[in-house]
Protein backbone atom coordinates (compact mmCIF):
# COMPACT_ATOMS: atom_id res chain seq x y z
CA UNK A 1 0.00 0.00 0.00
CA UNK A 2 1.24 3.39 -0.69
CA UNK A 3 2.09 6.33 1.83
CA UNK A 4 -0.81 8.71 1.39
CA UNK A 5 1.99 11.58 2.86
CA UNK A 6 4.27 10.71 -0.04
CA UNK A 7 0.86 11.29 -2.88
CA UNK A 8 0.46 14.70 -0.60
CA UNK A 9 3.98 15.87 -1.20
CA UNK A 10 4.34 14.50 -4.72
CA UNK A 11 1.01 14.31 -6.94
CA UNK A 12 2.78 14.61 -9.79
CA UNK A 13 5.27 11.98 -9.29
CA UNK A 14 3.37 9.54 -8.70
CA UNK A 15 1.23 9.92 -11.70
CA UNK A 16 3.88 9.66 -13.10
CA UNK A 17 5.56 6.46 -11.91
CA UNK A 18 2.21 5.14 -12.46
CA UNK A 19 1.68 5.94 -16.24
CA UNK A 20 5.08 4.20 -16.61
CA UNK A 21 2.96 0.71 -15.54
CA UNK A 22 0.41 2.11 -18.03
CA UNK A 23 -2.07 3.06 -15.47
CA UNK A 24 -4.49 6.43 -15.19
CA UNK A 25 -3.74 9.22 -12.81
CA UNK A 26 -4.92 8.75 -9.70
CA UNK A 27 -3.57 11.53 -7.34
CA UNK A 28 -6.09 13.73 -7.92
CA UNK A 29 -9.12 11.13 -6.84
CA UNK A 30 -6.56 10.47 -3.96
CA UNK A 31 -6.29 13.94 -2.91
CA UNK A 32 -9.99 14.93 -2.67
CA UNK A 33 -11.00 11.13 -0.90
CA UNK A 34 -8.31 12.47 1.56
CA UNK A 35 -8.92 16.18 1.64
CA UNK A 36 -13.16 14.80 2.13
CA UNK A 37 -11.87 12.50 5.10
CA UNK A 38 -9.59 14.99 6.93
CA UNK A 39 -12.33 17.83 6.61
CA UNK A 40 -14.74 15.81 8.15
CA UNK A 41 -12.33 14.25 11.17
CA UNK A 42 -11.57 18.33 11.82
CA UNK A 43 -15.51 19.23 11.74
CA UNK A 44 -16.34 16.61 13.83
CA UNK A 45 -13.35 17.26 16.60
CA UNK A 46 -14.59 21.30 16.16
CA UNK A 47 -17.99 19.96 17.00
CA UNK A 48 -16.99 17.84 19.79
CA UNK A 49 -14.93 21.11 21.66
CA UNK A 50 -18.35 23.29 20.52
CA UNK A 51 -20.28 20.63 22.07
CA UNK A 52 -17.85 19.92 25.55
CA UNK A 53 -18.14 23.86 25.67
CA UNK A 54 -21.72 23.87 25.92
CA UNK A 55 -21.70 20.65 28.65
CA UNK A 56 -20.02 22.80 30.86
CA UNK A 57 -21.84 26.03 30.87
CA UNK A 58 -25.06 23.26 31.35
CA UNK A 59 -24.46 23.20 34.54
CA UNK A 60 -23.79 26.52 35.53
CA UNK A 61 -27.92 27.01 33.89
CA UNK A 62 -29.24 25.49 36.01
CA UNK A 63 -27.44 26.28 39.16
CA UNK A 64 -28.51 29.45 38.72
CA UNK A 65 -31.78 28.32 37.82
CA UNK A 66 -32.41 29.62 33.86
CA UNK A 67 -34.46 27.43 32.44
CA UNK A 68 -34.25 29.37 29.04
CA UNK A 69 -31.07 28.91 29.11
CA UNK A 70 -30.43 25.30 29.95
CA UNK A 71 -32.93 24.08 27.56
CA UNK A 72 -30.97 25.81 24.96
CA UNK A 73 -27.53 24.56 25.87
CA UNK A 74 -28.95 20.59 26.24
CA UNK A 75 -30.28 21.04 22.34
CA UNK A 76 -26.96 22.20 21.25
CA UNK A 77 -25.47 18.96 23.10
CA UNK A 78 -27.90 16.58 21.67
CA UNK A 79 -27.71 18.34 18.45
CA UNK A 80 -23.81 18.71 18.66
CA UNK A 81 -23.79 14.58 19.59
CA UNK A 82 -26.13 13.86 16.50
CA UNK A 83 -23.16 15.95 14.67
CA UNK A 84 -20.37 14.24 15.97
CA UNK A 85 -21.92 10.82 15.36
CA UNK A 86 -22.90 11.22 12.13
CA UNK A 87 -19.34 13.12 11.09
CA UNK A 88 -17.42 10.76 12.67
CA UNK A 89 -19.22 7.69 10.45
CA UNK A 90 -19.07 9.53 7.35
CA UNK A 91 -15.00 10.06 8.06
CA UNK A 92 -15.25 6.32 8.49
CA UNK A 93 -16.46 5.93 4.93
CA UNK A 94 -14.04 8.32 3.68
CA UNK A 95 -11.14 6.75 4.98
CA UNK A 96 -12.85 3.40 3.74
CA UNK A 97 -13.04 4.57 0.52
CA UNK A 98 -9.34 5.78 0.48
CA UNK A 99 -7.62 2.62 1.83
CA UNK A 100 -9.09 0.54 -1.08
CA UNK A 101 -8.71 2.97 -3.46
CA UNK A 102 -5.07 2.46 -2.37
CA UNK A 103 -5.11 -1.25 -1.67
CA UNK A 104 -6.17 -1.36 -5.42
CA UNK A 105 -3.18 0.72 -6.88
CA UNK A 106 0.35 -1.40 -7.85
CA UNK A 107 3.68 -0.46 -6.67
CA UNK A 108 5.65 1.70 -7.98
CA UNK A 109 9.31 0.98 -10.05
CA UNK A 110 12.09 1.92 -9.32
CA UNK A 111 13.59 4.48 -11.43
CA UNK A 112 15.98 1.53 -13.06
CA UNK A 113 13.37 -0.80 -14.22
CA UNK A 114 13.30 -0.47 -17.96
CA UNK A 115 9.56 0.96 -19.44
CA UNK A 116 7.77 -1.40 -21.61
CA UNK A 117 4.24 -3.11 -22.47
CA UNK A 118 5.19 -6.69 -21.60
CA UNK A 119 7.52 -9.00 -21.34
CA UNK A 120 9.13 -8.51 -25.03
CA UNK A 121 10.63 -4.78 -23.30
CA UNK A 122 12.63 -7.58 -20.58
CA UNK A 123 16.48 -6.50 -20.38
CA UNK A 124 18.79 -9.62 -19.85
CA UNK A 125 21.06 -8.91 -17.67
CA UNK A 126 23.39 -12.31 -17.73
CA UNK A 127 23.90 -15.64 -18.80
CA UNK A 128 24.99 -18.60 -17.34
CA UNK A 129 26.15 -21.96 -18.74
CA UNK A 130 26.52 -23.49 -22.20
CA UNK A 131 23.58 -24.86 -23.89
CA UNK A 132 24.20 -28.72 -25.01
CA UNK A 133 24.45 -29.02 -28.50
CA UNK A 134 22.25 -32.51 -28.99
CA UNK A 135 23.55 -34.79 -31.34
CA UNK A 136 19.45 -35.79 -31.63
CA UNK A 137 16.41 -34.16 -31.53
CA UNK A 138 15.69 -33.52 -27.97
CA UNK A 139 11.81 -33.91 -26.89
CA UNK A 140 9.87 -32.41 -24.01
CA UNK A 141 10.35 -33.88 -20.54
CA UNK A 142 6.67 -35.79 -20.90
CA UNK A 143 8.12 -37.12 -24.00
CA UNK A 144 11.35 -38.93 -22.98
CA UNK A 145 11.11 -42.64 -22.53
CA UNK A 146 12.74 -42.88 -18.74
CA UNK A 147 10.69 -40.06 -17.60
CA UNK A 148 7.04 -40.87 -19.65
CA UNK A 149 6.64 -43.52 -17.48
CA UNK A 150 6.74 -41.81 -14.03
CA UNK A 151 3.92 -39.36 -15.57
CA UNK A 152 0.49 -40.09 -15.76
CA UNK A 153 -2.02 -37.42 -16.85
CA UNK A 154 -4.46 -39.51 -17.59
CA UNK A 155 -5.14 -40.66 -14.36
CA UNK A 156 -4.93 -36.86 -12.56
CA UNK A 157 -7.22 -36.08 -14.97
CA UNK A 158 -9.24 -38.65 -13.40
CA UNK A 159 -8.95 -37.75 -10.05
CA UNK A 160 -8.95 -33.79 -10.84
CA UNK A 161 -9.38 -32.59 -13.98
CA UNK A 162 -6.37 -30.64 -16.25
CA UNK A 163 -3.52 -28.99 -14.86
CA UNK A 164 -2.70 -31.54 -12.43
CA UNK A 165 -0.18 -34.99 -12.58
CA UNK A 166 0.19 -38.13 -10.60
CA UNK A 167 3.78 -38.57 -10.59
CA UNK A 168 5.75 -41.85 -9.46
CA UNK A 169 8.98 -43.92 -9.24
CA UNK A 170 12.06 -42.19 -10.56
CA UNK A 171 10.04 -38.84 -11.41
CA UNK A 172 8.62 -38.20 -7.93
CA UNK A 173 12.10 -39.21 -6.32
CA UNK A 174 13.59 -36.88 -7.96
CA UNK A 175 11.90 -34.61 -7.29
CA UNK A 176 11.81 -34.91 -3.52
CA UNK A 177 15.48 -34.77 -4.47
CA UNK A 178 15.43 -32.08 -5.45
CA UNK A 179 13.40 -30.02 -2.87
CA UNK A 180 15.80 -31.84 -0.40
CA UNK A 181 18.62 -30.19 -2.40
CA UNK A 182 17.24 -27.19 -2.53
CA UNK A 183 16.67 -26.76 0.74
CA UNK A 184 20.01 -28.11 2.49
CA UNK A 185 21.67 -25.33 0.00
CA UNK A 186 19.84 -22.46 1.08
CA UNK A 187 20.12 -23.33 4.72
CA UNK A 188 23.84 -24.34 5.13
CA UNK A 189 25.08 -22.37 2.51
CA UNK A 190 23.59 -19.52 2.02
CA UNK A 191 22.13 -18.68 5.23
CA UNK A 192 17.88 -19.08 5.45
CA UNK A 193 16.08 -20.31 8.26
CA UNK A 194 14.37 -22.86 7.13
CA UNK A 195 10.57 -22.47 8.69
CA UNK A 196 7.14 -24.86 8.25
CA UNK A 197 3.95 -22.83 7.67
CA UNK A 198 0.18 -23.53 7.06
CA UNK A 199 -0.90 -23.90 3.49
CA UNK A 200 -4.27 -22.00 4.06
CA UNK A 201 -4.56 -18.38 5.49
CA UNK A 202 -6.80 -16.05 6.60
CA UNK A 203 -7.99 -12.95 4.22
CA UNK A 204 -6.02 -10.63 6.18
CA UNK A 205 -2.87 -12.83 5.24
CA UNK A 206 -3.75 -12.61 1.77
CA UNK A 207 -4.25 -8.58 1.82
CA UNK A 208 -1.07 -8.45 3.38
CA UNK A 209 1.20 -9.31 0.56
CA UNK A 210 -1.20 -7.85 -2.01
CA UNK A 211 -3.11 -11.16 -3.20
CA UNK A 212 -6.20 -9.76 -2.21
CA UNK A 213 -8.42 -7.86 -2.97
CA UNK A 214 -7.73 -7.52 -6.48
CA UNK A 215 -6.52 -11.12 -7.55
CA UNK A 216 -8.93 -13.29 -5.48
CA UNK A 217 -9.70 -14.99 -9.01
CA UNK A 218 -5.96 -16.46 -8.75
CA UNK A 219 -6.39 -18.05 -6.13
CA UNK A 220 -8.51 -20.77 -4.13
CA UNK A 221 -10.85 -20.38 -1.51
CA UNK A 222 -12.33 -22.82 1.00
CA UNK A 223 -16.39 -22.72 2.00
CA UNK A 224 -15.27 -21.61 5.68
CA UNK A 225 -12.68 -18.94 3.99
CA UNK A 226 -9.69 -19.96 4.18
CA UNK A 227 -7.25 -19.19 1.13
CA UNK A 228 -5.03 -21.92 -0.30
CA UNK A 229 -1.95 -20.34 -0.88
CA UNK A 230 -0.52 -19.26 -4.22
CA UNK A 231 3.12 -19.23 -2.67
CA UNK A 232 4.77 -19.43 0.95
CA UNK A 233 5.76 -15.38 0.47
CA UNK A 234 2.71 -15.40 1.70
CA UNK A 235 2.99 -17.25 4.87
CA UNK A 236 7.01 -16.39 5.61
CA UNK A 237 5.98 -12.62 4.82
CA UNK A 238 3.24 -12.34 7.33
CA UNK A 239 5.39 -13.76 10.55
CA UNK A 240 6.50 -10.19 10.72
CA UNK A 241 3.08 -8.93 10.36
CA UNK A 242 1.88 -6.11 13.07
CA UNK A 243 5.35 -6.62 14.62
CA UNK A 244 7.88 -4.03 15.26
CA UNK A 245 11.18 -5.49 15.00
CA UNK A 246 14.56 -4.70 16.36
CA UNK A 247 17.02 -3.63 14.66
CA UNK A 248 19.40 -6.21 15.35
CA UNK A 249 17.28 -8.72 14.39
CA UNK A 250 17.52 -7.59 10.25
CA UNK A 251 17.74 -9.02 8.15
CA UNK A 252 15.08 -11.87 8.95
CA UNK A 253 16.27 -14.40 5.94
CA UNK A 254 13.88 -17.73 5.47
CA UNK A 255 13.22 -20.58 3.40
CA UNK A 256 10.32 -22.86 3.06
CA UNK A 257 9.49 -25.82 1.19
CA UNK A 258 5.76 -25.70 0.21
CA UNK A 259 2.54 -27.27 -1.81
CA UNK A 260 1.34 -23.96 -3.91
CA UNK A 261 -2.36 -23.53 -5.06
CA UNK A 262 -3.22 -21.14 -8.36
CA UNK A 263 -6.11 -20.86 -10.51
CA UNK A 264 -4.23 -20.11 -13.40
CA UNK A 265 -6.94 -17.10 -14.26
CA UNK A 266 -6.37 -15.91 -17.86
CA UNK A 267 -3.76 -18.80 -18.65
CA UNK A 268 -6.55 -21.06 -20.89
CA UNK A 269 -4.26 -22.12 -23.73
CA UNK A 270 -1.49 -21.69 -22.23
CA UNK A 271 1.19 -24.20 -21.93
CA UNK A 272 -1.68 -27.16 -21.70
CA UNK A 273 1.33 -30.25 -22.44
CA UNK A 274 3.10 -31.66 -19.88
CA UNK A 275 3.61 -30.26 -16.16
CA UNK A 276 4.95 -26.66 -16.84
CA UNK A 277 1.59 -24.59 -15.86
CA UNK A 278 -0.34 -26.97 -13.00
CA UNK A 279 -2.87 -26.27 -10.39
CA UNK A 280 -0.79 -27.60 -7.45
CA UNK A 281 2.43 -27.68 -7.07
CA UNK A 282 5.46 -27.54 -4.84
CA UNK A 283 8.56 -24.61 -4.41
CA UNK A 284 11.11 -23.80 -2.40
CA UNK A 285 10.56 -19.93 -1.48
CA UNK A 286 12.97 -17.53 -0.06
CA UNK A 287 12.11 -14.20 1.66
CA UNK A 288 14.06 -11.73 2.88
CA UNK A 289 12.90 -8.98 5.77
CA UNK A 290 15.38 -6.07 5.86
CA UNK A 291 15.96 -2.25 6.40
CA UNK A 292 14.88 0.09 4.06
CA UNK A 293 18.64 1.12 3.15
CA UNK A 294 19.57 -2.41 2.24
CA UNK A 295 17.00 -4.07 0.00
CA UNK A 296 18.00 -3.26 -2.86
CA UNK A 297 21.30 -5.01 -2.18
CA UNK A 298 19.48 -7.86 -0.74
CA UNK A 299 17.75 -8.58 -4.07
CA UNK A 300 20.85 -9.01 -5.44
CA UNK A 301 21.64 -11.79 -3.27
CA UNK A 302 18.36 -13.30 -3.27
CA UNK A 303 18.87 -14.10 -6.85
CA UNK A 304 22.24 -14.89 -6.50
CA UNK A 305 21.23 -17.27 -4.09
CA UNK A 306 18.21 -18.78 -6.53
CA UNK A 307 21.27 -18.83 -9.46
CA UNK A 308 23.53 -20.80 -7.53
CA UNK A 309 21.20 -23.76 -7.52
CA UNK A 310 20.92 -23.68 -11.04
CA UNK A 311 24.99 -23.45 -10.81
CA UNK A 312 25.03 -26.40 -8.81
CA UNK A 313 22.66 -28.43 -11.04
CA UNK A 314 24.51 -27.48 -13.88
CA UNK A 315 21.50 -26.00 -16.10
CA UNK A 316 21.99 -23.29 -18.63
CA UNK A 317 20.16 -20.28 -17.56
CA UNK A 318 19.83 -16.38 -18.09
CA UNK A 319 18.69 -13.74 -15.73
CA UNK A 320 16.50 -10.41 -17.13
CA UNK A 321 15.13 -7.48 -15.40
CA UNK A 322 11.31 -6.84 -15.88
CA UNK A 323 9.95 -4.52 -18.08
CA UNK A 324 7.32 -2.05 -15.84
CA UNK A 325 4.39 -3.92 -18.06
CA UNK A 326 5.38 -7.63 -16.93
CA UNK A 327 6.20 -6.86 -12.98
CA UNK A 328 3.92 -8.31 -10.22
CA UNK A 329 1.39 -5.69 -8.49
CA UNK A 330 3.76 -5.50 -5.81
CA UNK A 331 7.14 -5.68 -6.55
CA UNK A 332 8.93 -2.61 -7.24
CA UNK A 333 11.97 -4.39 -8.97
CA UNK A 334 11.89 -8.21 -10.01
CA UNK A 335 15.01 -10.62 -11.15
CA UNK A 336 13.42 -13.49 -13.42
CA UNK A 337 15.57 -16.17 -13.79
CA UNK A 338 14.82 -18.25 -16.95
CA UNK A 339 16.23 -21.81 -17.37
CA UNK A 340 16.83 -23.60 -20.92
CA UNK A 341 14.57 -25.84 -21.62
CA UNK A 342 15.72 -28.18 -25.13
CA UNK A 343 12.58 -29.57 -25.25
CA UNK A 344 10.94 -26.18 -26.37
CA UNK A 345 14.36 -24.88 -27.44
CA UNK A 346 13.62 -21.84 -25.38
CA UNK A 347 14.46 -20.27 -21.93
CA UNK A 348 11.47 -20.70 -19.62
CA UNK A 349 11.39 -18.78 -16.00
CA UNK A 350 12.11 -20.68 -12.93
CA UNK A 351 12.38 -18.40 -10.28
CA UNK A 352 11.33 -15.01 -9.97
CA UNK A 353 13.31 -12.59 -7.06
CA UNK A 354 11.40 -9.06 -6.45
CA UNK A 355 12.14 -6.09 -3.74
CA UNK A 356 8.84 -4.93 -2.65
CA UNK A 357 9.70 -1.94 -0.33
CA UNK A 358 7.54 -1.09 2.25
CA UNK A 359 4.98 -1.73 -0.11
CA UNK A 360 3.54 -5.08 1.65
CA UNK A 361 4.80 -4.15 5.39
CA UNK A 362 2.42 -1.26 4.67
CA UNK A 363 -0.54 -3.21 4.09
CA UNK A 364 1.22 -5.37 7.06
CA UNK A 365 1.90 -2.80 9.26
CA UNK A 366 5.76 -4.55 9.75
CA UNK A 367 7.86 -1.83 11.35
CA UNK A 368 11.37 -1.77 13.06
CA UNK A 369 12.99 0.37 15.47
CA UNK A 370 16.38 1.36 14.76
CA UNK A 371 17.08 1.97 18.45
CA UNK A 372 15.41 1.95 21.68
CA UNK A 373 12.52 5.61 22.41
CA UNK A 374 13.07 5.67 17.86
CA UNK A 375 10.22 6.19 16.20
CA UNK A 376 9.28 2.85 14.20
CA UNK A 377 9.88 2.62 10.61
CA UNK A 378 8.44 0.15 8.20
CA UNK A 379 10.90 -2.85 7.41
CA UNK A 380 11.44 -3.83 3.59
CA UNK A 381 10.31 -7.09 2.06
CA UNK A 382 11.98 -9.40 -0.39
CA UNK A 383 10.52 -12.68 -2.32
CA UNK A 384 12.06 -15.31 -4.68
CA UNK A 385 11.44 -18.52 -5.53
CA UNK A 386 14.32 -21.13 -4.96
CA UNK A 387 13.52 -22.71 -7.12
CA UNK A 388 9.83 -24.07 -8.38
CA UNK A 389 10.43 -27.60 -7.77
CA UNK A 390 8.67 -29.29 -10.89
CA UNK A 391 9.67 -26.81 -13.11
CA UNK A 392 13.61 -27.94 -12.02
CA UNK A 393 12.02 -31.70 -12.35
CA UNK A 394 11.30 -30.82 -16.09
CA UNK A 395 15.09 -28.70 -16.63
CA UNK A 396 16.68 -31.84 -15.40
CA UNK A 397 15.02 -34.26 -17.05
CA UNK A 398 15.02 -32.42 -20.48
CA UNK A 399 18.71 -31.09 -19.93
CA UNK A 400 19.97 -34.39 -19.30
CA UNK A 401 18.17 -36.90 -21.95
CA UNK A 402 20.17 -39.22 -23.49
CA UNK A 403 19.35 -40.81 -27.57
CA UNK A 404 18.15 -44.46 -25.79
CA UNK A 405 15.68 -42.64 -23.74
CA UNK A 406 17.69 -42.44 -20.41
CA UNK A 407 18.28 -39.77 -18.46
CA UNK A 408 21.57 -38.32 -17.11
CA UNK A 409 21.21 -36.77 -13.43
CA UNK A 410 23.23 -34.08 -12.25
CA UNK A 411 26.38 -35.00 -10.00
CA UNK A 412 25.16 -32.93 -7.18
CA UNK A 413 22.06 -35.15 -6.59
CA UNK A 414 23.44 -38.71 -6.94
CA UNK A 415 23.98 -38.24 -2.59
CA UNK A 416 20.37 -37.57 -2.24
CA UNK A 417 19.49 -40.36 -4.82
CA UNK A 418 20.87 -43.18 -3.05
CA UNK A 419 24.24 -43.35 -5.49
CA UNK A 420 22.01 -43.41 -8.48
CA UNK A 421 23.17 -41.82 -11.41
CA UNK A 422 20.61 -41.95 -14.14
CA UNK A 423 17.34 -42.90 -15.22
CA UNK A 424 17.16 -45.89 -17.70
CA UNK A 425 14.79 -45.74 -20.27
CA UNK A 426 12.43 -48.00 -18.75
CA UNK A 427 11.95 -45.44 -15.89
CA UNK A 428 13.94 -46.83 -13.53
CA UNK A 429 16.58 -45.49 -10.94
CA UNK A 430 20.08 -46.94 -11.89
Amino acid sequence: MHDIRMIRENPDAFDAALSRLGAAPQAAQILATDESRRSKILASEQALAERNAASRQVGAAKAKGDTDEFERLRAIVQDKKTEIARLEEEAKAEDLRLTNMLMELPNLPMEDVPDGPDESANVEISQWGSVRNFSFTPVEHFEIPGAKVGFDFDAAGRLSGSRFVVMKGANIRLHRALAQFMLDTHIEKHGFTEVWTPVLVRDEAMFGTGQLPKFSEDSYQTTNGWWLIPTSEVTLTNLVAGQILDNAALPIRMTAHSQCFRSEAGSAGRDTAGMLRQHQFEKVEMVAITRPEDSRDELDRLTECAQNILKELGLPFRTVVLATGDMGFGARRTHDIEVWLPGQNAYREISSCSVCGDFQARRMNARFRREEGARPEFVHTLNGSGLAVGRCLIAVLENGQEEDGSISLPPVLHPYLGGKTRISPAGQLV
